[in-house]
């Protein structure tokens, strides 16, 4: 096979009729190159069931794969990526709120090696508008706080080559971004838009309670921006404990101070506050560096080799 999809699956048994037929015409577009990868992430609906029910009826290679338990969507992703045998990979929702005609098109860039990554960005969503806003908020945190380059919109799906993946696979993190890590990898990056479809089927499982552990897991696994706050925090508190300090003093100097104790207590109170915030900070910085090297990522990657022969 070519071309392989990995469709996640948690909680999406009413869509699995829709998401068949939608692979089955991917299929025949690709000229009958696909091979999907199911990965049902420990869902407790019938979706397992249904798939497997449909697996010798399906027009197109089909792997399906069943975790113990619910881990998530990007340990549901990670497992595709392995088990997928094809030269170019995709992954897909099966809510099919991204269009499907989106990976013909990571296809189509990867396959002209006009990249080796291929990353969706959202132009437009037709989600309600609370959805809208937290998403906006969610995706604008994320850009200024882990990943600086991240599209407005922000990435949900994505596709790659092999090259890509056997990188993106020697990343073993738990407790990590997917998303991150994509642009943590480098590699040629290319930047596909589309327009986030109506949920027809069921209700998101992406809950405020996932989001934000999500938010926290990337913030401390790919930036040490609380740690340099804190530093910034007691370094400034310092100064102006300081400034106070000094203001305390002359007052009880002058008599505008007259109880006993004081200046002493604020002068003692405000530098040893702010000290503690400045130690807190140097303390992580030692502890960020120790768990980044904890982590064994790869000092640098190399992408590609020549020779005068050509491509190694």
């Amino acid at each position: 096979m070519s071309y392989s999809v990995i469709v996640p699956v948690y909680k999406n048994a009413d869509s699995i009729p829709r998401l068949i037929q939608a692979l089955t015409d991917m299929n025949e577009t690709l000229d009958g190159k696909l091979e999907v990868v199911f990965v049902v992430d420990g869902s407790p609906d019938e979706s397992f069931a249904l798939l497997k029910k449909e697996l010798g009826n399906m027009s197109f290679s089909a792997q399906l794969l069943a975790h113990s338990r619910n881990f998530g969507s990007f340990p549901a992703i990670r497992t595709g990526l392995m088990a997928a045998t094809g030269e170019y990979f995709g992954v897909m929702a099966a809510d099919l709120q991204e269009p499907p005609e989106l990976l013909i098109s990571f296809f189509k860039s990867l396959s002209n090696d006009e990249c080796d990554v291929a990353i969706g960005t959202r132009n437009a969503r037709k989600d309600p508008l609370s959805s809208r806003m937290a998403s906006s908020i969610f995706w604008g945190l994320y850009r200024r706080l882990v990943v600086h380059d991240m599209p407005k919109g922000g990435v949900d799906i994505f596709g790659c080559n092999k090259a890509f993946r056997e990188q993106l696979l020697q990343l073993s993190e738990s407790r990590s971004s997917l998303i991150a890590l994509i642009f943590w990898l480098g590699f040629r990056r290319k930047f596909i838009e589309y327009e986030r479809q109506v949920r027809q089927e069921g209700k998101s499982a992406w809950t405020f309670k996932k989001k934000l552990e999500y938010m926290m897991d990337s913030v401390f696994a790919f930036t040490d921006y609380p740690i340099k706050l804190l530093i910034r925090m007691g370094a400034t508190g310092s100064i102006i404990a300081l400034l106070i300090g000094l203001m305390v003093v002359a007052a009880r100097l002058s008599g505008a101070i007259e109880v006993p104790g004081y200046a002493a207590t604020m002068v003692v109170v405000l530098l040893l506050g702010t000290l503690n915030l400045l130690g807190l900070g140097l303390v992580g910085t030692y502890a960020w560096r120790a768990y980044e090297n904890s982590k064994q990522r790869p000092l640098a990657i190399v992408c590609m080799k020549l020779n005068n022969q050509g491509t190694l």
